[in-house]
């Protein structure tokens, strides 16, 4: 499954010249509850994005939960990638910045864009300079996240700025245990954040999100990935111009 979805993207990006790095979870720690799905672990997911990588050719990015787990990760992938609700925890992020890796932090729900200075000085107080920081969005009330904008040139200050999307698009700590989203404004969340001077995009796509094993409710079905992708681009080359 996740080779079909790599062997898909990695078309596309290819065709638009858009550089491209493929991210899939070994485990997803933090669930709404116990039912949640977690994933295959590390072993076996390892594999999996060891395969992926060989095969296609694609640089690799994961997150990691755990001091131990940066170093056997780092040995397979591109980019560490540290969750949103883990951005200050000390430990996790000096054990990425040893690998000597990419380390990308995503900002924490409950942070200031200003306050990810500190995360950023971590990884390169630990002798690592290659760190990036993703924006996912921030609590507003219990239920709902909303994308301030003046966070992207103000983060691009600290380290190079991704957008999350889809992440920025939950409805997390729904009565259901189960977490909504609004995937109908990925596109225009989307062209904000190219519009604002990102410096990337992070998209969570599937040929079938209603069963998908997880966020599911703001993933961008695969097959409009393209016709998203080729509209960002043009936006992106007439923002270069101005």
């Amino acid at each position: 499954h996740a080779m079909m979805i790599a062997e898909h993207v990695v078309s596309e990006c290819e065709q638009l010249n858009v550089p491209l790095l493929f991210k899939a979870s070994f485990d997803k720690a933090n669930r709404s509850s116990m039912s949640g799905k977690r994933g295959i672990g590390i072993d076996e997911g390892l594999k999996i994005l060891q395969e992926i990588k060989t095969k296609l050719g694609v640089s690799i990015t994961t997150d990691i939960h755990l001091p131990d787990q940066a170093q056997p990760v780092a040995e397979v992938v591109d980019v560490l990638q540290i969750p949103a609700f883990l951005c200050r925890q000390t430990d996790l992020l000096v054990a990425a910045a040893k690998t000597g890796k990419q380390v990308n932090i995503k900002k924490g729900q409950f942070l200031a864009p200003e306050a990810m200075q500190f995360a950023v000085n971590k990884v390169k107080d630990s002798g690592n300079n290659n760190v990036w920081i993703t924006e996912r969005g921030n609590m507003f009330g219990y239920q709902d996240m909303v994308v301030d904008f003046r966070g992207i040139p103000q983060m691009r200050k600290y380290a190079p700025t991704i957008m999350d999307v889809t992440h920025s698009l939950q409805q997390p700590n729904q009565s259901s245990g189960v977490t909504g989203g609004q995937p109908e404004l990925i596109e225009t969340i989307a062209k904000c954040a190219i519009a604002a001077g990102a410096d990337g995009i992070f998209i969570e796509t599937h040929p079938d999100p209603k069963s998908a094993k997880s966020d599911g409710a703001n993933m961008l079905h695969l097959d409009k990935l393209e016709v998203l992708l080729e509209k960002l681009v043009t936006l992106r080359k007439v923002i270069n111009t101005l």
